[in-house]
């Protein structure tokens, strides 16, 4: 099914995604998309964490959400959907909360590659230390909530960060820690639109931050 993409890239290089094992946490309106481009672009050994259930308000922006899916574990939608697109993928499904007590869930198995693209700043944090500690490539992605502009999208280290709470708490934690680890995150130097204490989101830049993450980690892979 990758002979397009050999065209491309090269067989070695698909045969090298093809055995590369990524962790994604948070299947969400970043994360279903990243999902399956990851597997429509070689990746075949997967690992999908998340702990929530599809609702109808993430109809909007989320590849998985359909009227048929909700109420269903993302977890379970996620993996129907990849083995859909390619049967010969080795998933694992974890949907479970992760936080201190069962960090090491994540890597009861052996992951080159995790994508973090979960909501909740303490699992950020604690999935980041945890895979600089480690030795293990991640990529992260910041808010994308209250913002409308793909332009502004970037791929960049978190030190150079702005207009964006969730890095500034995560910049702040790793100084207090003495993390001085290069750590690419995909952001948006947009500034938010101002939705008071809702958090508003538009599909068209989840969807291009999904993509983003997904382009910049087959590259990394392949160099």
């Amino acid at each position: 099914m990758f002979e397009r993409l050999e065209l491309i890239i090269g067989k070695d290089n698909v045969n090298k995604l093809n055995n590369t094992r990524v962790l994604v946490i948070g299947i969400g309106g970043v994360g279903g998309i990243l999902t399956e481009t990851l597997v429509r672009n070689g990746i075949k050994n997967i690992i999908i964490v998340d702990n929530d259930t599809v609702d109808i308000t993430n109809k909007n922006r989320q590849i998985i959400a359909l009227d048929s899916t909700v109420g269903k574990k993302k977890t379970d939608v996620m993996k129907e959907r990849i083995l859909d697109i390619n049967r010969d993928c080795n998933i694992t499904c974890i949907s479970d909360f992760i936080d201190e007590n069962n960090i090491d869930l994540l890597f009861s198995n052996p992951v080159d590659y995790v994508i973090d693209a979960c909501d909740t700043v303490s699992t950020k944090i604690l999935l980041i230390e945890e895979c600089l500690k480690r030795n293990i490539k991640i990529v992260s992605s910041m808010g994308m909530g209250k913002k409308t502009n793909l332009n502004k999208l970037k791929m960049m280290d978190i030190r150079k960060t702005s207009y964006d709470k969730i890095a500034k708490v995560i910049r702040k934690k790793l100084k207090d820690d003495g993390i001085n680890e290069k750590l690419m995150v995909l952001c948006s130097d947009e500034e938010p639109i101002d939705t008071k204490d809702n958090i508003g989101s538009y599909s068209p830049l989840t969807s291009a931050a999904g993509l983003l993450l997904a382009d910049y980690v087959i590259k990394d892979i392949i160099k």
